[in-house]
């Protein structure tokens, strides 16, 4: 399609990746931290938060597909995703500071808190992230124009992901001034205020132009026939999901690694750093699509991540740090390949509903979130409940046998998910999909 057809401008394209760096703000604190910060800093036990995960994502999936429901039930002068961002962006923030705030109550009372903010966090997480994807297809229906939106998207993301793994350990360390429990505070206030203000800054400058009423509020009964028809939709969701689960337990581990097998957490913030290896990934993708399908494209980011992996593999069997932090920028660039490709994919199965005669982004989009949630969820549930039968002793010295999980968790596990992911996306049909919806003239 002609330039002269895109009907999105920078500022609006910008706004829009913000809302990702919004996210992303809170959203990394929580899933690289928290198991952290339960454990050593607020003094649960591991076993318990293990069992809360578990629970947390329970509510997680079903809170994806509520919310996603309410947006296809939407009827707003503002659209059916946009408000979204208006309505819930103050009290995500405020769930995300309650969740980082140690009220001084019992062992019982420190968990119920913790299940209270958590599940809180979670549900309002969903709120204002499925309309990042759910909005897109209604944005635009050039199909290179929902790529580029796709990429600045996860360029935000990306960003907002690099500054918490950057930033976090010494903020903590500058506002708690030895005192975590201060530090993970005040470092979430700081995080939250600018996710407030950019949140509401993509409600005022992005639009949703394409909707079909006739289509769009269709009975969840014709939802749920759609999508079993929806193959494409069905096997990326469970890409999304062990994409997210392997991204969880590496950066859950990370901080256990560097802490207990290098005995220095300061080393944390410089593996992370190579993380912005990610952005280059990313930026790949509007050159790659060019000459190849979106699928061939996230299939070279999966084995780009697991040469990656192995890379790191040998840097931890070997002790040699120049090699681990090597293989986590391989790593991170196909990583930002793949999650960079997630929405736009999406939105792609969104368009195939369309063709299929039912408009339901926000059932369609929750497949990002409800991966997201799942896979982090079963992600801390593995790492935690894997600890706490190796014996994992908060701030102590840790055994043999805990030593070895962590290595576990760091290397082994992830190669087998990448592995899996591979041959997972082998079923997506990408040239019946662009057919259908080239039929239906949405290119």
């Amino acid at each position: 399609m002609d330039k002269n057809n895109w009907q999105t401008k920078w500022p609006e394209r910008i706004s829009y990746g913000l809302s990702d760096a919004a996210d992303n703000l809170v959203f990394q604190v929580m899933t690289t931290y928290l198991l952290y910060f339960y454990t050593d800093v607020y003094g649960l036990n591991s076993g318990a938060v293990a069992v809360l995960f578990v629970v947390a994502r329970i509510a997680d999936v079903v809170g994806s597909i509520v919310v996603g429901i309410m947006i296809d039930n939407t009827h707003s002068r503002f659209g059916k995703s946009r408000p979204f961002f208006l309505w819930y962006a103050v009290p995500y923030v405020v769930f995300a500071i309650l969740t980082f705030a140690t009220p001084n109550f019992s062992q019982d009372g420190k968990l119920i808190w913790a299940y209270i903010t958590y599940l809180g966090l979670g549900f309002f997480y969903t709120a204002v992230n499925s309309p990042i994807t759910s909005v897109l297809p209604t944005m635009t229906q050039n199909s290179r124009e929902i790529t580029l939106l796709g990429v600045v998207r996860q360029l935000g993301g990306s960003t907002g992901q690099i500054i918490v793994s950057v930033f976090t350990i010494p903020l903590v360390a500058l506002f708690g001034n030895g005192n975590e429990k201060i530090g993970f505070l005040w470092t979430i206030v700081l995080f939250g205020i600018i996710s407030l203000i950019l949140i509401l800054n993509t409600f005022f400058q992005i639009r949703e132009r394409f909707t079909v009423k006739e289509i769009a509020h269709q009975p969840f009964t014709k939802v749920l026939g759609m999508l079993r028809k929806n193959t494409p939709w069905i096997v990326l969701s469970v890409v999304i999901l062990l994409f997210w689960l392997v991204t969880g337990i590496k950066n859950q581990t990370t901080i256990y690694y560097f802490k207990y097998v290098w005995n220095n957490a300061d080393l944390v913030p410089w593996a992370s750093s190579f993380t912005f290896s990610s952005l280059i990934g990313v930026m790949m993708i509007i050159k790659l699509t060019v000459k190849h399908d979106k699928k061939n494209v996230m299939m070279f980011g999966m084995i780009t991540a697991l040469i990656g992996q192995f890379i790191l593999a040998g840097g931890v069997y070997f002790t040699n740090l120049i090699v681990i932090f090597g293989g986590i920028l391989i790593n991170s660039v196909g990583n930002g390949i793949i999650v960079g490709l997630v929405s736009i994919m999406i939105a792609d199965t969104i368009r195939y509903g369309v063709a299929l005669g039912i408009q339901a982004e926000g059932v369609l989009s929750s497949a990002n979130i409800l991966g997201v949630n799942l896979g982090l969820g079963l992600s801390g549930l593995i790492t935690a409940g894997l600890f706490d039968l190796a014996g994992y002793v908060p701030n102590g010295k840790q055994n043999i046998e805990t030593l070895k999980m962590i290595n576990m968790n760091y290397v082994w596990i992830p190669l087998i998910i990448y592995l899996l992911m591979i041959i997972i996306l082998h079923f997506y049909n990408e040239g019946k999909l662009l057919k259908v919806i080239d039929s239906n003239g949405q290119n």
